[in-house]
């Protein structure tokens, strides 16, 4: 529901019957995952029977039953916000020993009758106010997985040559392809075939699927520094172990040929560059 989706705000294809308006579309659903919240060094929440929203535009939200969640923890807020979707929510401080999240969990006691009626009373957090995320034993980074999110790491021998402003940044016949879901096609080429110095940066940024990413800046020959260009997963999650150590280039900022044909930079919210968690920007941690 989120890019290009088919249920997205600007789907990426067509329907055969009439789908909701882009944006308005809900789905909730039973997840089979053991789903925690932690605060502090309090569990708030620990539920096996989570269920999933997934709302057009955003990220999927867990909501737990209020029997898994720590009611003694949670003093009722006086934050109150209307969606046109879901109706009126309610809203829960979290007081767990020293630590206070103001206004960190809702809930919808009476959700209007074209939301799914399961959502009544189940209890949501914000997943940046919260210290940790687990799914399962594992923790989770950024935002849950969305089951419906596919990243597919190929083996490719596409010829692929990046450049900028003319002059040529890297190029490679041995690239590994990441086709991601709502996203551009990444190119994840082997360092040694980077052509430019690449400069260490301090930006990082954490995907749910992939890991923890690190930046380069790429010095051009004319001496000028194109900041955070380039990125690489040092340690990537398991599911993304093959792209470990490679680099791969912004194509919404550099000239990308495959094979001799010049690709067309795409629109996505790092055109402008990266966005990190400390700039509050949760949907632009994924960019494959």
């Amino acid at each position: 529901m989120t890019g290009s989706g088919p249920l997205g705000r600007k789907p990426g294809g067509r329907f055969n019957f009439e789908p909701p308006a882009p944006g308005r579309a809900l789905y909730l659903e039973p997840s089979p995952k053991r789903v925690r919240v932690v605060v502090g060094e309090e569990t708030v929440a620990d539920s096996r029977a989570v269920m999933l929203l997934h709302e057009s535009g955003h990220q999927p939200i867990y909501y737990f039953p209020p029997e898994d969640v720590r009611g003694d923890l949670l003093e009722p807020s006086d934050r109150v916000t209307r969606c046109p979707k879901k109706g009126e929510a309610s809203y829960y401080t979290i007081r767990a020993g020293e630590h206070v999240v103001e206004a960190g969990a809702w809930y919808y006691p009476d959700p209007i009758p074209e939301a799914p009626p399961a959502l009544k009373d189940r209890i949501a957090f914000y997943w940046n106010r919260v210290d940790r995320w687990y799914e399962e034993d594992d923790e989770v980074l950024v935002h849950p997985r969305d089951p419906y999110h596919r990243v597919d790491v190929l083996s490719s021998d596409r010829h692929v040559r990046v450049s900028l402003d003319g002059q040529l940044l890297a190029e490679s016949v041995r690239p590994t392809a990441l086709f991601e879901s709502n996203l551009p096609p990444r190119w994840y080429l082997p360092r040694e075939e980077v052509l430019v110095p690449l400069l260490d940066s301090e930006t990082v940024s954490r995907c749910p699927y992939k890991g923890e990413a690190s930046y380069h800046s790429v010095q051009l020959s004319s001496g000028e520094v194109v900041s955070d260009l380039v990125w690489c997963y040092r340690a990537p999650i398991a599911e993304a172990s093959r792209i470990e150590g490679l680099v791969c280039f912004f194509n919404e900022r550099v000239d990308i040929e495959l094979d001799g044909e010049l690709q067309e930079r795409p629109e996505s919210p790092w055109s402008h560059g990266v966005k990190t968690e400390a700039q509050n920007a949760p949907v632009a941690q994924t960019r494959g």
